[in-house]
């Protein structure tokens, strides 16, 4: 191949690896609004029971077409408290079926184009092209329902997707008639160096799906590469996949890094134990189709065998991937802060914006119920004064500031992303209600001041005064506790109910005054 020949070929091979993670982020996103807040939900609840933990972690892996954004996921949820490092491991595990999900759907790049009509029209080639029409038609209705719209990104997505490999395959197709790429593949024989590519190149593009799909353009395209060849290089992709999670636990708790350390253990653990037992078996008895060249759906079965035989043989062992992660990262002991960290939420969950929404409202609603507290605790102090709680009020309100700058926040940012309908509405909603939650709690501060000089003064209410304020305190204690229930469970019935209560204490008042 001529010096021209090369740089047109890397060019292609760079825009069809562009339009490749594009794609799969268009297609991804609109699963992910499908799917709403449901993920976070589920990861929530039903990870107590191991086999739906690793169906879950298979299936959310195909949503987001991305074992790397469900760990990154997990780092997040298990920094700001939300899941335990325990839940994790199965859904981790299962995780790594869930990718296998992508590497078939390539298979479809080999489909012969040149047998009848209904053959070629299997071939992303051609049938991609119609996706993308469908989707731009329903991404442009103006009538169309969310739903709808989040169809036409899928659809679009994955048209864009299987375009960036059909310009990898066209690159790298003058190849197989290359001398010198024929003996640069002579070097990969050397399993070492295959899984050392193998997790460079996935741990620089952090897409496993996408350098799968090179070594799949390079094998049907090339017919240079052999089963012996790949097999290493597959493994290293597994590992490479978790440069991402191991990026973003910089920066978070002793428990957030583990999740990171488990994938990476359960993939490193794998790949050892496969390899060392095929190379040991290819070298005794010989394995005759180590030397056949492999096409794609040869290296989609070898993906899918190496995942599910790597689950099934250490899935019995999971609790032992996090004995390891508690080796390499011993607990140095919980401060104060870390009891509340639960409440405040992190970062790298907005990589899932419907999941970040979720985690928003969650923290929205453990606001109001510190709002709730705060307010009865201080109300409290007009009748009983005690330095240490009217010094508790103080930092409560601290914490419902950090609460509105923090929700607040991630609310900002997340309303420049992509959202559901039902996100957004869910966006605007939390947003007004934290202002109103942090004012209770300036309302709170007032209180306590009053108290303060109650106390200072040496007042004291008369009996009368006393049985007056109990009666109001207690219908305080009413609304506030039924609003936050509301709030909620967002129940329209319920909240007709709170009016009457408001009039209630605005009679009380007036009949105090």
């Amino acid at each position: 191949m001529e010096v021209k020949d090369i740089v047109l070929a890397v060019i292609m091979v760079i825009g069809g690896l562009a339009f490749f993670l594009y794609g799969m982020s268009v297609m991804s996103s609109g699963l992910e609004k499908m799917a709403g807040g449901k993920m976070e939900q589920a990861l929530k609840k039903l990870t107590s029971n191991w086999v739906l933990s690793l169906l879950l972690g298979t299936a959310i892996t195909i949503v987001l077409q991305s074992s790397s954004s469900l760990t990154v996921m997990l780092v997040g949820l298990v920094n700001c408290g939300v899941m335990e490092v325990s839940q994790t491991v199965v859904v981790i595990i299962g995780a790594n079926i869930g990718k296998t999900f992508t590497t078939w759907l390539l298979c479809l790049m080999g489909v012969d184009t040149e047998g009848p009509l209904w053959l070629s029209l299997l071939n992303p080639e051609y049938f991609s092209l119609i996706f993308a029409l469908i989707g731009a038609l329903l991404m442009m209705s103006k009538s169309g329902s969310g739903q709808k719209k989040n169809i036409g990104n899928i659809l679009v997505g994955f048209a864009v997707l299987m375009y960036g490999m059909v310009l990898m395959k066209d690159a790298v197709g003058p190849l197989k008639d290359s001398t010198e790429f024929q003996q640069l593949l002579t070097k990969f024989d050397n399993p070492i160096l295959g899984v050392i590519v193998g997790t460079a190149v996935t741990g620089i593009i952090q897409s496993s799906a996408a350098s799968i799909g090179i070594l799949q353009t390079l094998a049907d395209n090339t017919g240079t590469i052999t089963f012996g060849m790949a097999i290493p290089i597959i493994m290293g992709q597994n590992i490479g996949t978790c440069v991402t999670a191991l990026i973003s636990s910089i920066g978070v708790n002793n428990n957030a890094k583990k999740v990171g350390v488990i994938h990476i253990a359960f993939n490193v653990i794998g790949t050892v134990i496969f390899l060392t037992v095929y190379e040991i078996l290819d070298m005794t008895i010989g394995f005759e189709f180590s030397s056949w060249t492999i096409n794609s759906i040869g290296i989609a079965i070898v993906h899918t065998v190496f995942n599910i035989l790597t689950t099934f043989l250490l899935l019995p062992f999971a609790k032992y991937l996090e004995k390891i992660a508690d080796l390499v990262l011993p607990d140095k002991g919980a401060g104060e802060d870390a009891k509340h960290q639960h409440t405040l939420l992190d970062k790298r969950v907005l990589t899932t914006p419907s999941v970040a929404v979720a985690e928003c409202e969650n923290a929205s609603q453990n606001m109001a119920l510190l709002a709730v507290e705060t307010v009865l605790l201080s109300v409290s102090l007009l009748t009983d004064f005690d330095e240490k709680l009217a010094k508790k009020v103080y930092e409560n309100e601290d914490k419902l500031d950090n609460y509105e700058d923090r929700i607040g926040s991630s609310l900002v940012q997340l309303s420049t992303m992509a959202l559901s309908e039902r996100d957004s509405q869910v966006s605007s909603r939390v947003l007004r209600a934290i202002g109103d939650f942090e004012r209770l709690g300036d309302h709170a501060i007032n209180i306590v001041e009053s108290a303060e000089e109650i106390h200072d003064h040496e007042l004291a209410f008369s009996e009368g005064a006393q049985q007056e304020m109990e009666i109001l305190t207690g219908a305080i204690e009413e609304i506030l506790q039924n609003t936050y229930q509301v709030y909620k469970s967002q129940n329209e019935n319920d909240a007709a109910n709170i009016e009457p209560l408001e009039q209630v204490i605005d009679y009380l008042t007036r009949d105090i005054k």
